[in-house]
């Protein structure tokens, strides 16, 4: 398959609902989210895995239990494995997260913001 150019700002216009993550590309068993957000997310971990946040526009701020960073416009952090985490944006914030495939974006609890996996646009 040839390699194909991927324009962040053309995929965040296809679609806009919040804290549904949208896979724009694979790479081996990782997949590139797309996600608006707004408002508060859950307080979630993910035991198995490490997950990526980079901020394509906006503001982030992700709380931890002991602390919280703020992310803006061209920024990102790595949440290690099992550390909860809740994201929150206080206007809408455009953002790339990378995680392996099949992670489920509440991690294990459940909630009425769990997203449907694999929805690619």
């Amino acid at each position: 398959m040839p390699a194909k150019v991927i324009n962040f700002n053309d995929k965040f216009t296809q679609f806009s609902d919040h804290w549904s993550p949208r896979v724009i590309a694979e790479m081996n068993d990782y997949q590139f989210k797309l996600v608006k957000v707004e408002g508060e997310f859950v307080w979630h971990d993910h035991p198995d895995t490490d997950e990526v946040f980079i901020v394509i526009e906006g503001t982030l701020t992700i709380a931890f239990r002991d602390k919280e960073v703020t992310l803006r416009t061209g920024e990102m952090v790595v949440i290690p494995k099992g550390v909860e985490h809740k994201p929150m944006a206080n206007e809408q914030c455009n953002i790339m997260i990378i995680e392996p495939r099949g992670v489920v974006n509440t991690g294990e609890i459940g909630s009425d913001l769990t997203a449907l996996n694999d929805q690619w646009i």
